[in-house]
C-alpha cells in the first residue's frame, strides 16, 4: 500500500498516512463495551502497522517503551490509498478476517477519490470517477458481513477550491454512489463523510456539502483527520453540524472525532517541528455523548505531515514527542469469549502485508532464508500473539515458525496452520502467503490462554 500525506485545508496543508496501530509486547489495551452513540465494543489493533513493526524492531532504543505503551497499543485506522482494483478486495478481506477473529471493530481510511488533495503532495486516487467506483464495488466484497469502521475520503468535500461546479456535481455523486455500494456490500458497515474541521468550512456549509453528497445514506461525517483541533471544539461544531442536518430534514446523524494529534497546542499545520502537541482522547466506542459515536486514530501518530520528513513515513522522534508527557491508556481486561478457531479469508490476501517498505532503522536479514519477530499482548490468563515473517535477501515459496509456549496453550489462528497447542508449536502457511520475497514480511496471529510466547521464535523455508 502506498504511503500518501499532506492532507491541505484551504490556508495550510494537513498530512494523513496509510497505515494503522496495532498490539506490541507487554501492554495492557483500552477495551471500551459501553457506548452513546451507535457503536459499542472495541476497536481492532492491526499488528502491522509501522509503529508496531517499529517497535519490534527497537526493543533497546529509549524511546521504545514510551512508544510501545500509548501508540502501539492502540487502535489506528489502516488507509487504503493505493489504485488496485485487482489487488483491493483480498487485501480488505485478510484485514477484516483478522478483524474478525479478534472479536473487534476494524476502522478504514478510504482515500481514493479522483483529483483528491486538488493535487497537492496527496494528489493522486482513481484516474477517474468511473474507475473510482470499480475500486469501491471491489472494496466492498472484502468487507464481510460484521461492523466496520469506514472513514470516507477525507477532504473530500471540505477541499473543493480546485473543481468547478460540474466536477463538484460529479464528486458528489461519486460519494453518495460508494456509499450505498459499501452499503450494500455489508448492511453493518458505519460509514462517515468528511466534515472537514470546526476552524475550516462554517457548520451550515459543511452540512451543505453533506447532503450534495449523500450523507442521508451514511452514519454521520468524521471531523478533525486533517486538523489538530480540541475534541471539545469539533464536538461543538458537531452538533452545530448535525442540527443544521436536522433543519434539511436529515436527522439520525453521528460525528467520529479523529482524537490522534490533539492533545496539545493547534496552529501551523505541520506536526513534524511541532513539540507542544500530545495524543489526544485514546480511541474508544464508548464517548459518553450521544452525538457521537467514536473517537477514533485515523491519522497514525507519529508520520510525518512532510515538511521536515517524507510525508507519511514513521518518525519515532514525532511519535515520542506526542507520547511523552501523556496520559497512560486506560486497561480493561480484554473480553473471554474466544474466538473462532479459524478465520480464513474468503477472498485470497495478498502475499506480503502492506506496507512492505521495512520500518525505519530497521536492518533487512543479510542472509537467504526467513526471520520470525513477535509482539505479544499479555493478560490475566490468556495472551494475543503477532508474527511477523520476513524473508532474507532471496524469495522464499513457504516457511514454517516455531514458537516456545511452555506455560499456555494455542487456541486460534489465523494466516496459518498450526501443529501443536503448547511445548513447541509450529506454525505453517497457508496458500496465500508462503510466497514471500526477497526482504518483505508477511503477518500471522494466534491466541491462547495461560503464558505467552517471548519474543523470539525460529523460522525455517519450506
Amino acid at each position: 500500500m502506498a504511503i500518501l500525506s499532506s492532507l491541505r485545508r484551504r490556508s495550510a496543508a494537513i498530512s494523513v498516512a496509510a497505515v494503522a496501530g496495532a498490539t506490541a509486547v507487554g501492554v495492557c489495551l483500552a477495551v471500551s463495551s459501553a457506548s452513546a452513540g451507535t457503536l459499542s465494543g472495541s476497536l481492532y489493533r492491526d499488528p502491522s502497522s509501522a509503529v508496531v513493526r517499529w517497535v519490534a524492531a527497537n526493543p533497546g532504543d529509549s524511546r521504545t517503551a514510551v512508544i510501545r505503551d500509548k501508540i502501539a497499543s492502540q487502535a489506528q485506522a489502516r488507509w487504503f490509498a493505493n489504485f488496485n482494483p485487482s489487488t483491493v478486495q483480498s487485501e480488505v478481506s485478510g484485514f477484516i478476517g483478522a478483524a474478525n477473529a479478534a472479536q473487534q471493530i476494524p476502522v478504514l481510511a478510504v482515500y481514493e477519490i479522483t483529483n483528491r488533495d486538488c493535487g497537492g503532495a496527496s494528489a493522486g486516487g482513481a484516474p477517474d470517477l468511473n474507475q473510482y467506483q470499480t475500486w469501491v464495488s471491489n472494496f466492498a466484497r472484502g468487507l464481510g458481513n460484521q461492523t466496520v469502521i469506514i472513514i470516507l475520503e477525507t477532504d473530500s468535500l471540505a477541499l473543493l477550491t480546485c473543481l468547478s461546479s460540474a466536477e463538484i456535481n460529479a464528486r458528489n455523486q461519486a460519494i453518495s454512489t460508494a456509499t450505498r455500494t459499501i452499503k450494500s456490500g455489508n448492511p453493518n458497515a458505519k460509514v462517515y463523510l468528511d466534515g472537514g474541521h470546526s476552524t475550516w468550512n462554517s457548520a451550515g456549509e459543511t452540512a451543505n456539502r453533506l447532503r450534495a453528497a449523500g450523507v442521508q445514506y451514511a452514519d454521520g461525517f468524521f471531523t478533525n483527520v486533517s486538523n489538530y483541533n480540541s475534541t471539545s471544539s469539533e464536538a461543538n461544531f458537531g452538533r452545530a453540524v448535525i442540527s443544521s442536518l436536522n433543519g434539511m430534514g436529515i436527522s439520525g446523524k453521528r460525528q467520529v472525532i479523529d482524537t490522534s494529534r490533539n492533545g496539545g497546542a493547534s496552529g501551523d499545520w505541520c506536526g513534524d517541528d511541532n513539540t507542544d502537541r500530545r495524543i489526544g482522547q485514546y480511541p474508544t466506542t464508548n464517548t459518553g455523548d450521544g452525538n457521537i459515536d467514536a473517537y477514533l486514530w485515523v491519522k497514525p501518530p507519529g508520520e510525518a505531515d512532510g515538511c521536515r520528513f517524507t510525508a507519511g513515513s514513521f518518525q519515532p522522534d514525532l511519535a515520542f514527542s506526542l507520547a511523552n508527557g501523556a496520559p497512560n491508556p486506560p486497561t480493561t481486561t480484554p473480553p473471554t469469549t474466544p474466538p473462532p478457531t479459524t478465520t480464513p479469508p474468503t477472498t485470497t490476501p495478498p502475499t506480503t502485508t502492506p506496507p512492505t517498505t521495512p520500518p525505519p532503522n530497521t536492518t533487512p536479514p543479510a542472509g537467504d532464508g526467513c526471520y520470525a519477530s513477535i509482539a505479544v499482548n499479555q493478560w490475566a490468563g490468556g495472551f494475543t500473539a503477532s508474527v511477523t515473517v520476513t524473508a532474507g535477501k532471496s524469495d522464499i515459496n513457504g516457511w514454517t515458525v516455531t514458537v516456545a509456549l511452555p506455560g499456555g496453550a494455542v487456541t486460534s489462528a489465523w494466516n496459518a496452520q498450526v501443529s501443536g497447542t503448547s511445548g513447541t508449536v509450529g506454525f505453517t502457511n497457508v496458500s496465500y502467503n508462503g510466497r514471500v520475497l526477497g526482504r518483505q514480511s508477511t503477518n500471522f496471529g494466534f491466541q491462547g490462554t495461560g503464558t505467552g510466547p517471548g519474543v523470539s521464535a525460529d523460522c525455517v523455508t519450506s
